[in-house]
Order: C-alpha cells, then structure tokens, then sequence
C-alpha cells in the first residue's frame, strides 16, 4: 500500500489531469516510443508556439483521470508509451502539429486517439481534421469570401474611373470648398422716363394749311387811244 504521502501526491496528479482534459478544446494521444532528443524538442518548440501543451503520461494515473473527465472509452488505448497533447485556443492546432510530425516518423511517433469539444475522435476524423488550416487561416477564408463582392464593385469603379480620366485616389479625395465670391452690390436700375402718353388728337392744333401765294393779277389791258 502507498503511503498518504505519495496517494495525495497521485491524487493531485489525476486531478489536475482531468482538468486540463475537461479545459482542452482538443488533445491527442500519441505512442512516442521511438522519437530521440532532438526530434522531441522540435515538436515540443512547435507545439509551444501554438500554445499546445504537450507531456508524457502514465497509463495508470491517466486512466483514472479520463473517467473523471468523461472519456472512459480511451481507456483501451492506454498502453505502451504514452504522451498528450492537448490546446485550449485553436482546436485544429494539436491534431495538425502531431498529425505532421506522425507523417515524418513514420511508425516511430503514432495517434493512438483523439478527442475535441467533449467527443471522442476517430483516426480517420483525426485525419480530416488534420488537413485543415489554422482557425485563423479559416476566419481569413470566411472573411475574405465576405468582402469579394465589395472587392469587385470597387476594382469595376475604378476601371470607370480610369476610363473617364480620373483615378480611385482621386475619388477617394473630398473636394477643396470653392472660394466664396465677394457679393456684388446691387446697382439700382435707373428709372428711364415714362413714354408720353398717347396724346388724344382734339387736343392737337391742326398745323395750318399751307396758303398758296396769290399770284398777281395781270393788268387790264388799256384801249389805244383813237
């Protein structure tokens, strides 16, 4: 029997391993038997830049903390070596990092078993999911099928503008206020004098009529004296 000591020392052991399962977005477990120094501490730096945790297990304490956790049905992969891996941000991060380091080795690091959000994983789900960009390459993805439209609606203004002899920049640019002009001081109009009136034509004096000149009258003729 182990001592109290060492029974709470595997008790905290057990414990805090199936908070981080519970905690974990998505973890694997790999059988690590035959990767050497150098080949741990590169996968280890690489799954540290993910923000993987990544560790070796006992089976025995493991078992324990995978009832507690929920995942009993592991419980037939804990064998022979074992390591996990496990992530709480990006839940591809984990699957992809152990995934490509399983092809490089070959049969010297294997996926026994997966898991993600709660559910047990398949090895071909695994697989899959392992194909997959980051979480952020896929946000980028969905982002970018987004703003295609706006993107080809701003591409065909500018081709109209460049047709017409403007550019997009110049488009992009607010219009410089046109100076306000002095105001010009009315003038009043100069009042032109009325027109007469028509002037009723009794008032008119007739112009006199031209009196032609009497003509002197030829003189009588005078009888000869007899």
């Amino acid at each position: 029997m182990p001592n109290a000591k060492v029974l709470s020392e595997k008790q905290t052991i057990v414990a805090a391993l199936a908070e981080r399962l519970q905690n974990a977005s998505a973890g694997v477990f790999v059988d690590y038997r035959g990767i050497n120094v150098a080949e741990d501490t590169a996968l280890r730096a690489e799954l540290r830049k993910n923000e993987v945790e990544y560790s070796v297990v006992k089976n025995t304490l493991t078992r324990f903390a995978i009832k507690q956790a929920g995942f009993e049905s592991l419980d037939p992969i804990l064998n022979g070596t074992t390591s996990l891996a496990t992530g709480t941000g990006d839940p591809i991060a984990p699957i992809r990092i152990i995934s490509e380091y399983a092809k490089k080795m070959n049969d010297k690091f294997e996926i026994k078993a997966g898991f993600m959000e709660g559910r047990v994983l398949s090895l071909e789900e695994i697989s899959e999911l392992a194909s997959l960009p980051s979480k952020e390459a896929l946000y980028s993805r969905v982002l970018g099928t987004m703003l295609a439209p706006i993107t080809s609606l701003a591409i065909v203004l500018a081709q109209i503008l460049e047709q017409r002899g403007g550019s997009a920049e110049d488009s992009a640019e607010p219009e410089a206020p046109a100076e306000a002009e002095a105001p010009v001081a009315e003038v009043p109009a100069v009042a032109e004098p009325d027109a007469p009136t028509d002037i009723p034509a009794a008032a008119v004096e007739e112009a006199p009529a031209e009196v032609p000149a009497a003509e002197p009258e030829a003189p009588a003729e005078v009888p000869a004296a007899e």
